[in-house]
């Protein structure tokens, strides 16, 4: 039987809501029944979290609730969070920018997690402190860093980030920036040509570019039907490419131009004062109105400047138990840390950081840790009535590595319309669950 089958993706999508977005029911059962029992007398151990999206904010969940009698802060700068999956539809009308953003206030009212509206500027791992942005110093026993991405705008000759605050947007973390290349859309005369440019290794959402170009290209058409999406992509391709192509020819015929592999590796850019762009590749430059270049990404900026990075970038972890393999007692999950073979993707973040939270409360009560199984599943919209999906379980290898369990992983069956059609219900409802489980 294969994993497009049918059959094994109403099993992989009843998994799913049996699960309830956690990463496994052993996991929270082990916790209820190991963790949850008094505590001895003694001082309740701090726990502070760093970053409050999908990461930082369920580790902090699941800390109070796996054991209430944690000090647990988290110091995030912003009110409220705004979410990047669905961004793409706020980018085209679907949604406005509202639709996507909530607040941490039963964080803190019904969980009793503290938080800091503020920005970590320094970490000592060694002394087991940091600093916030307004001087404030803080001491913890166990910290859980999740930070997100930041951008690499140096890899990319004539780009920089000033560029991208005012022409050049990459929209890739939602907020301002989405609502910047929102106006330039609708600013964009009818006959104008959209680039959108994602990134080479690891990035955050990997299939939300095809999205994106799927979802500008319906915008377009409905009312800039002269217009065209140039989607430049330095990679050979992406999952189901074939399949995917035939129907933006079906859905959007003669509006989607792809400039892949070797064609599509970007040497410079160039912008214009008229606010249009020019886009060097190779042999060719391609004169464009509105130009979505996502840069290449790395751990953010405070993993870095605390030594938690490795060469690479990126963070690297024990990816049991989501702590740093540089300093002891420092946990990343997310989209910063190296978590195997599981994407950067906000559903990961959701499984990791409710595996770190079991293991830092087991860690504390001197308990064995549980051991965890993930799942992650991504949805793109090709329009807004249909979607498609790639999903896949991952367990703790012999040597201690998060691997792809064999024969798990599947898609839609991509070919079928009524199946599109329901992955998109599926894709909003995934949304509506994960949000949840964050923000009530």
């Amino acid at each position: 039987m294969s994993a497009s089958d049918p059959s094994v993706n109403q099993a992989r999508r009843a998994w799913i809501k049996r699960l309830g977005l956690v990463a496994t029911p052993g996991l929270l059962s082990a916790c209820a029944g190991n963790v949850l029992r008094p505590a001895e007398t003694r001082a309740a151990p701090r726990v502070i979290v760093v970053g409050g999206g999908f990461g930082g904010t369920i580790a902090a969940k699941y800390l109070k609730m796996f054991d209430p009698q944690l000090q647990v802060t988290m110091i995030e700068p912003n009110p409220m969070f705004t979410t990047s999956p669905f961004s793409n539809t706020v980018l085209v009308g679907l949604k406005n920018i509202q639709d996507i953003t909530f607040d941490y206030q039963q964080l803190s009212q019904r969980y009793g997690v503290q938080h800091i509206q503020d920005s970590v500027v320094e970490i000592d791992p060694v002394h087991k402190r940091l600093r916030t942005a307004s001087g404030l110093p803080l001491e913890f026993d166990k910290l859980v860093v999740s930070p997100g991405v930041d951008f690499r705008f140096d890899t990319l000759e004539g780009y920089s980030k000033a560029l991208s605050e005012h022409q050049m947007p990459h929209a890739w973390k939602a907020g301002p920036q989405t609502l910047l290349l929102k106006r330039q859309l609708e600013a964009m005369p009818d006959g104008g040509v959209v680039a959108i440019c994602p990134p080479v290794g690891p990035f955050r959402c990997p299939p939300a570019p095809v999205e994106r170009v799927s979802l500008i290209a319906h915008y377009l058409k409905q009312h800039k039907p002269r217009s065209k999406v140039l989607y430049i992509d330095a990679k050979r391709g992406f999952p189901e490419q074939e399949i995917i192509k035939r129907r933006w020819d079906s859905l959007y015929k003669g509006m989607i131009e792809t400039v892949q592999g070797g064609d599509g590796i970007i040497d410079e850019v160039i912008a214009h004062a008229d606010g249009t762009s020019t886009l060097v590749t190779g042999f060719e430059e391609h004169h464009v109105q509105v130009a979505n270049l996502i840069p290449p990404h790395k751990a953010g900026l405070i993993a870095a400047t605390s030594d938690l990075t490795d060469e690479s970038g990126w963070c690297p972890v024990n990816q049991h138990t989501f702590e740093s393999t540089r300093h002891k007692d420092i946990h990343i999950v997310g989209d910063a840390c190296i978590a195997g073979e599981m994407p950067k993707s906000g559903f990961s973040a959701n499984n990791q950081a409710k595996m770190c939270a079991a293991a830092i409360v087991a860690g504390l009560r001197g308990e064995q840790v549980p051991t965890g199984s993930w799942i992650n599943t991504c949805y793109s919209l090709l329009s807004p009535d249909e979607a498609i999906s790639i999903s896949r379980v991952y367990k703790l290898s012999a040597d201690n590595k998060i691997v792809g369990v064999h024969n798990s992983s599947g898609t839609c069956p991509i070919n079928l319309q009524a199946s599109r059609e329901k992955e998109a219900v599926y894709a909003r409802g995934w949304y509506d669950s994960i949000t949840s489980d964050m923000f009530t």
